[in-house]
C-alpha cells in the first residue's frame, strides 16, 4: 500500500499539496514561497516513534542543518519536532527492559539531551524550537522538558497544548506563569473521556477560553485552528479588548485554507503555517488518519478547496 501510494498520482497529488518534498531543498524552496506571500512558517520533518538512538541523533541532525537554512537564508521561520522522533520511545535493550517506552527514563533522558542541543544551536541563531504535543500519555513529560530546556534557553523553546484535554487550562497556566510560549491546538488523538472531552463542542468552548487567555497574557501565542468561526471570534475579540495584532498569530497547515491565510495575512495578522517535509509522509498520513476517522473527511475536503 505504502509503495503504490508514493508511486501512484494520487498519492503524489496529496503529498504534494500537504507535504513540501522530502529533502531540506525542498522544504526551503517551500518557506521561500510562503515567506514571499507575508506568512511565517514552522518547518517540520517528518517521524515519529523512532526506537533507535542512532535514528534519533540523525533526525536531529537534519533539524541542525534546517536551522542552519533557515538563519543562512533569512526565512521568517522556526522548526518544530517530536520528542518520540528525538528518542524519547528508545528503550534501553536490557533484557528486563518490558516497561512501555512513555515510563523509559533512559529513552527520556536521551530526548532532553538531543533536544537541547538543537534548542542550544536555535538559540545561537535567535530562532525558536517548538516542542510538538503527542498523546496524552506523554502530555506531562513534555511540558516538563520544555520549562527545563525554557530555564536554559529563554525565548528559544515553547510548546502545545490540546484543547481537548481536560487538564490544559492549568497547564496554560502554569507555562504562561514562566513566559512560554504556547502553540494552542484542538488535538488530534484519539483520547478517552477520562482525559480528554469527549464532545466537540465542549472541546471548542475550552479552546475559545484559553484562546483568549492566551491573547492576554502578555505571552506571545499561536492560535493554531481552521475553523473560521473561532477565527473570526479571535479577531472580534482583538478589536473589542484593543489587543495588538502583534500579540498573537493564527496557525494553520500547509496546504490547508490557503485563501484563510492569505485573507489574514493581507489584513495585517500573523500567520505561520507549518511545513513538513521528508520521507515519512505517507506514515505521517496513515497515522493522523487512524488516530481520528474525521481527518479522513478533513483532507478530502481541504483537496478541493483553497
Amino acid at each position: 500500500m505504502r509503495g503504490w501510494a508514493e508511486r501512484s498520482r494520487v498519492g503524489r497529488r496529496l503529498a504534494g499539496r500537504f507535504v513540501a518534498g522530502t529533502t531540506i531543498e525542498d522544504a526551503v524552496a517551500a518557506c521561500e514561497r510562503v515567506n514571499a506571500e507575508g506568512i511565517a512558517v514552522s518547518v517540520d520533518s517528518l517521524g515519529e516513534s523512532v526506537t533507535l538512538e542512532a535514528e534519533a541523533r540523525a533526525a536531529a541532525e537534519v533539524y541542525h542543518r534546517v536551522l542552519d537554512a533557515i538563519a543562512e537564508r533569512k526565512l521568517n521561520a522556526n522548526v518544530s519536532l517530536k520528542l518520540t522522533q528525538m528518542g524519547a520511545s528508545c528503550r534501553s535493550g536490557r533484557a528486563d527492559a518490558r516497561e512501555d517506552a512513555k515510563n523509559n527514563n533512559e529513552g527520556w533522558a536521551l530526548a532532553e539531551e538531543i533536544v537541547g542541543g538543537v534548542v542550544e544551536r536555535a538559540a545561537r541563531l535567535g530562532l525558536l524550537v517548538r516542542i510538538d504535543m503527542e498523546g496524552s500519555a506523554h502530555t506531562e513529560a513534555t511540558i516538563a522538558m520544555t520549562e527545563r530546556l525554557h530555564a536554559r534557553f529563554p525565548g528559544s523553546v515553547g510548546t502545545v497544548l490540546q484543547s481537548y484535554l481536560y487538564r490544559t487550562e492549568g497547564d496554560a497556566e502554569r507555562l504562561l506563569g514562566q513566559g512560554i510560549r504556547i502553540r494552542l491546538c484542538k488535538g488530534a488523538y484519539q483520547e478517552p473521556a477520562e482525559v480528554a472531552f469527549p464532545a466537540k463542542k465542549d472541546v471548542d468552548a475550552n479552546y475559545v477560553k484559553l484562546m483568549k487567555r492566551g491573547a492576554t497574557s502578555g505571552v506571545f501565542c499561536g492560535i493554531a485552528t481552521h475553523d473560521e468561526a473561532i477565527v473570526e471570534e479571535m479577531r472580534q475579540f482583538a478589536r473589542a479588548q484593543g489587543i495588538a495584532k502583534s500579540a498573537f498569530e493564527f496557525q494553520m497547515l500547509y496546504g490547508v485554507r490557503r485563501g484563510l491565510q492569505r485573507r489574514l495575512a493581507a489584513e495585517g495578522y500573523g500567520v505561520r503555517v507549518y511545513i513538513p517535509f521528508g520521507t515519512a509522509w505517507y506514515p505521517y498520513f496513515m497515522r493522523r488518519l487512524a488516530e481520528r476517522p474525521a481527518n479522513v473527511v478533513f483532507l478530502a475536503r481541504n483537496l478541493l478547496r483553497s
